[in-house]
C-alpha cells in the first residue's frame, strides 16, 4: 500500500482566524521569534500498490475537485509518503 499526502493552504488574501489566534497564544507560552501563523489542512491518502504517476496525478484531481475549495485555498503539495514515513 502506498500513501500519498495532500497539504492544503488558505490563500494569502483570505482572513485566518484560527492562524491569528495561534500566533497570539504563542508568545503567551513563551515561544517567541513567529511573525504569523496559518493554518492549514492535511490529507493522506491510501492507494492499492505503489505510489505512480497515475496515482499522484489522481490525488492532485481529488485536490482540486474535492479536498480543497479552489475560491479560497491553494493545494500546496500533492506527494508520495514512504515507508518510514516521510514525504
Amino acid at each position: 500500500m502506498g500513501r500519498i499526502v495532500v497539504e492544503v493552504m488558505p490563500k494569502p488574501e483570505i482572513l485566518d482566524p484560527q492562524g491569528k489566534a495561534v500566533a497570539g497564544a504563542l508568545p503567551r507560552l513563551g515561544l517567541d521569534g513567529f511573525v504569523s501563523v496559518r493554518q492549514g489542512k492535511r490529507f493522506e491518502l491510501e492507494v492499492d500498490g505503489d505510489v505512480d504517476d497515475a496515482a499522484l496525478d489522481q490525488a492532485r484531481r481529488a485536490a482540486e475537485t474535492l479536498l480543497s475549495n479552489p475560491v479560497i485555498e491553494n493545494v500546496v503539495r500533492v506527494a508520495p509518503v514512504d515507508d518510514a514515513g516521510s514525504e
